[in-house]
């Protein structure tokens, strides 16, 4: 194993704890020590120490320069408009949505989530049986849980909208950046509102989205900021809001989201302007490759993110094996339809920007993942085809 080469002079049992952990998540995957190097520290943090459930602020360091351009030139047209678009379409968190509507996520006549995201026939193949009661209050933890990490990775956006604003060399690229960072502030609010005052159960962050977040917020380079979060995780945060919204019959969380892809949808449109001419024009081989490696792990991850562990550990933990548990879960028509929608956002994404070459593309294969590569990437689809 590709551990095992980096880690040969640690203890034996040392090595098989680090070996069992990468294998619960699979990482190391796409073969490249220098990608996984750089995110052991983050997945010591999350999968070892599990800061991230900690209960607690977690200091992430950061060092990346800032770049201040003097010149003011504005050499991206296309990056402008965006930022006039994103300028005339701000809309305020408060008044734009109707919080005077009675949200009960225990109401069967107005779902918030349906059954086709809950597994009963597989848990009663199991021996597990849930009451009619229970199934409710089942299908409200996982519609909590899957909100939560929506707001735990808005407040990831955030802070990389920040870091990106500064650290980019373009202008125009950093007058859109500081409407991003407007936008990321309001989808925290608008999250955390509804959860607070309509679902009132916040769960903690998966440990698979805290290692992707502290690895980019605390790597030194720009564009690795850029491409793990307006790529990777707003690209997979887009498809996953879109098919939520089709899927939810409650009106409140319906228009929310409508309100949050006509953001998204922007924010992954500058990422793919912005990378798709830094790596044609500014990265090696080598360079390249390493981005490439990097964007796979952190897919799987992605993908791993959606098992809900958190709502297993709180329902299940001592009556079901995780491996089942895994199963279940991944296997229901709800995640199958939200996985599809999610990496039809993210693969053509990664070959419009360079990052899908056939060398990785067959390790996308091998994961099940190169059938999303087909569709339209962020600069070709407008927010109203998503929302259609």
């Amino acid at each position: 194993m590709l551990a095992d080469k980096m880690l040969g002079n640690l203890p034996l049992f040392a090595k098989n704890k680090i070996n069992s952990i990468l294998g619960t998540i699979n990482v190391g995957e796409a073969g490249n020590p220098k990608v996984l190097l750089n995110m052991l520290p983050s997945l010591v943090k999350g999968i070892i120490l599990r800061e991230g459930k900690q209960n607690q602020p977690v200091l992430i360091k950061s060092g990346h320069s800032a770049n201040f351009d003097f010149s003011y030139g504005g050499e991206k047209p296309e990056m402008y408009e965006l930022y006039r678009r994103a300028v005339q379409n701000q809309w305020d968190g408060d008044k734009a949505l109707d919080w005077s509507i009675n949200v009960d996520p225990f109401n069967p006549e107005v779902e918030i989530l349906p059954d086709s995201f809950c597994p009963f026939d597989a848990f009663s193949s199991l021996g597990i049986k849930l009451t009619d009661k229970e199934k409710i209050k089942f299908k409200y933890s996982i519609v909590s849980w899957m909100l939560s990490q929506f707001l735990h990775g808005e407040q990831g956006a955030l802070f990389a909208a920040a870091q990106v604003t500064e650290s980019i060399s373009w202008l125009d690229g950093k007058l859109y950046g500081a409407t991003q960072v407007m936008d990321e502030g309001r989808h925290v609010e608008v999250f955390l509102r509804y959860i607070d005052t309509k679902l009132n159960k916040l769960y903690q962050i998966n440990d698979n989205l805290f290692v992707i977040i502290d690895q980019l917020m605390s790597d030194s380079r720009w564009d690795m900021k850029f491409l793990g979060m307006q790529i990777m995780v707003e690209g997979l945060a887009l498809g996953a809001f879109s098919n939520l919204y089709h899927h939810t019959k409650e009106p409140l969380l319906k228009e929310l989201l409508k309100n949050v892809i006509q953001d998204e949808a922007r924010h992954v449109h500058y990422g793919v302007l912005a990378l798709q001419i830094h790596i044609s024009e500014n990265l090696n081989e080598k360079e390249r490759q390493e981005r490439e490696d990097w964007s796979f792990e952190v897919a799987i991850l992605m993908k791993n993110r959606f098992l809900a562990h958190e709502v297993y550990e709180e329902w299940f933990e001592g009556s079901m094996k995780k491996s089942d548990w895994n199963k279940c879960i991944s296997n229901t028509s709800g995640m199958i339809d939200f996985r599809n929608t999610m990496f039809k956002r993210l693969l053509p994404n990664l070959k419009y920007i360079g990052l899908l070459s056939p060398r990785i593309a067959e390790k996308y294969d091998r994961a099940g993942l190169m059938a999303y590569a087909g569709g339209k990437n962020a600069s070709q689809i407008t927010a109203a085809e998503l929302l259609a």
